[in-house]
């Protein structure tokens, strides 16, 4: 701030950071977000330079806020009224001036009725005024006047009356009229927290002051864009976080999962682009103008702190493994795959014939004979029998009425080791443990389902990585006993499971304990209790024979 020979001290006008980029809004120093990446800075708007603030001779004091801002405050004797202000520079532009100081020193001190008071709308202003703090979450305010130039607009008298001064047209004397800019820098926060993310919001706006005919008070006409220009009585500001934006989608070596030109892969890429993964890039901080009902004007947003975007987000997918994936499921045109790394449990490959539906991700069938994994381990973990030992597997089997048969009419003698029953997958060596996996008197929970959650996590929701949001890829009835519960030991019934779930209760085995399935690294895992070391060795045992002398004997 300098001093002029007159007396009057000069306030040079600044302009913020954030004032960068031509505005949508005419008046308002907004910028709309940027779409298509990292928000840019542009040029702010030339404005000039040459706001003078008069000050009365003898001025008392000058207020400095954080050793930035002016506020003038009128020497001791000048007098206020109950509605209005009665300035004492002797000029109009001084006067609005002097008015304009006073309004912002009580609005940012928080004194809003006071505030309210130097206007001719008191209450309207008041509303305006506390909603601005609410839904900013403000935390700090300050104002500074900039420039005070004549109002030359056609001019309407006003009038005073309890409630303040209204204007009525084409009545009493010409009214005095200043068009008076304004600097506020708001601290501004997305929450009435301490951790909350906040930032400075710095901006113009302006108001028209005038005095009132056959008086020495002075008003501020209210009118809501004192407050923030453009803004409307039925609108509001606020502050609201933006999430950082992702903008490309790329394998673990680099390629864009676009390149592969997968339907389901160019989707679950569109849904990592909506979103970014949590833990990656930093949320901004907008200021925008709502509507009553909280939605956002188009084009009014004004960034407060860009938001920190991911450039390039990398996922598990493998380029060698999704180029195997995808040759093995064009043999069978009917087939899903995921491939899963046990070890860490990040998913190398997704494979699948029906484009958009991701259904190796979203189906919800039942899983078959891959269930019998999860039921040999429940009856092993649960010491009811082993691999080794011998269990029949007969042609048919009845429980509460219900005739199960095996595939072909298969069947297996008494002494055959179960092991051997699995790698033929004959449902009937299965069926027949309904009692035994039941639920005791002292749970609701089968332990069909219990070893399910228990040891491969199943049951419960997963987060993959895609936005945040978690699913359940399996579900066992945990009430399920009798007849359901002895077609769900051969994985019919009621069971619903993807093939990523039943991907990852392999991958458990391979592994000895479960990594649940991840696309993005770094996304949380849920954990499960590991397999016990001689039940894990017992399942391998059985799954190895599969392949050397059972159902998938052909498929290497």
């Amino acid at each position: 701030m300098t001093s002029d020979s007159d007396g009057r001290r000069r306030v040079s006008r600044a302009y913020y950071a954030s004032e960068s980029g031509a505005s949508s809004v005419p008046g308002f120093d907004y910028m709309p977000p940027d779409s298509g990446g990292p928000a840019r800075h542009g040029r702010a708007p030339k404005r000039r330079r040459t706001g003078l603030i008069a000050l009365i001779a003898g001025v008392a004091a000058v207020v400095v806020i954080a050793a930035v801002v002016v506020i003038v405050v009128v020497k001791p004797g000048s007098k206020t009224s109950s509605g209005g202000f009665v300035p004492t520079a002797g000029s109009a532009s001084g006067d609005a001036e002097q008015l304009t100081s006073a309004f912002l020193q009580a609005w940012d001190s928080g004194n809003l009725q006071q505030a309210a008071a130097y206007t001719d709308n008191p209450a309207a202003a008041r509303a305006a005024l506390t909603k601005y703090r609410e839904y900013l979450h403000l935390q700090k305010l300050s104002g500074t006047v900039a420039s005070a130039i004549a109002d030359t607009s056609t001019s309407a008298a006003y009038s005073s009356s309890a409630g303040g001064a209204t204007p009525t047209t084409g009545v009493g004397a010409a009214t005095t009229k200043e068009t008076v800019t304004f600097q506020l820098n708001a601290k501004v926060a997305a929450a009435d927290t301490a951790s909350a993310l906040s930032g400075s919001w710095t901006y113009h706006s302006t108001l028209v002051a005038y005095q009132q005919p056959n008086s020495s008070s002075w008003y501020v006409n209210w009118k809501p864009a004192v407050v923030a220009p453009n803004l409307t009585a039925s609108q509001h500001l606020a502050a609201v976080t933006v999430a950082p934006q992702v903008v490309s989608v790329t394998d673990s070596g680099g390629g864009a999962l676009s390149s592969y030109k997968d339907a389901g892969l160019t989707n679950i890429g569109n849904l990592l682009m909506q979103k970014a993964p949590s833990g990656q890039g930093h949320p901004g901080l907008y200021v925008e103008i709502q509507t009553a009902k909280g939605k956002a004007v188009p084009n009014s947003q004004a960034v407060v702190v860009s938001p920190s975007n991911i450039a390039d987000l990398a996922t598990t997918i493998s380029p060698q493994a999704e180029q195997a994936a995808r040759t093995a499921v064009k043999q069978k045109p009917r087939s899903q795959m995921v491939v899963i790394q046990p070890s860490t449990g990040h998913i190398l490959a997704i494979a699948n014939n029906d484009g958009y539906n991701d259904f190796a991700l979203t189906a919800a069938v039942a899983p078959g004979s891959t269930m019998k994994i999860i039921t040999t381990t429940a009856l092993y973990s649960l010491g009811i029998t082993n691999a080794d030992a011998g269990v029949g597997c007969p042609a048919q089997y009845t429980v509460q009425g219900i005739t199960i048969h095996n595939d072909q009419n298969e069947t297996e003698p008494s002494s055959t080791p179960l092991w051997y029953d699995f790698a033929q997958s004959c449902n009937n060596a299965f069926t027949q443990w309904w009692p035994q996996l039941s639920a005791g008197s002292s749970s609701k929970t089968n332990k069909l389902a219990a070893t399910a959650e228990k040891y491969y996590g199943l049951n419960k929701k997963w987060d993959i990585g895609i936005g945040g949001e978690s699913a359940q890829y399996f579900n066992a009835p945990p009430s399920a006993s009798g007849s359901e519960l002895a077609e769900e030991n051969f994985g019919e019934g009621a069971l619903q499971a993807s093939p990523l779930a039943m991907a990852s209760v392999a991958a458990t085995v391979d592994n000895g304990s479960f990594k649940q399935p991840i696309l993005v690294p770094g996304t949380k895992q849920i954990s499960a209790t590991p397999i016990p070391s001689s039940v894990d060795s017992q399942l391998k045992k059985e799954m190895r024979a599969v392949v050397s002398q059972g159902t998938a004997s052909g498929e290497g």
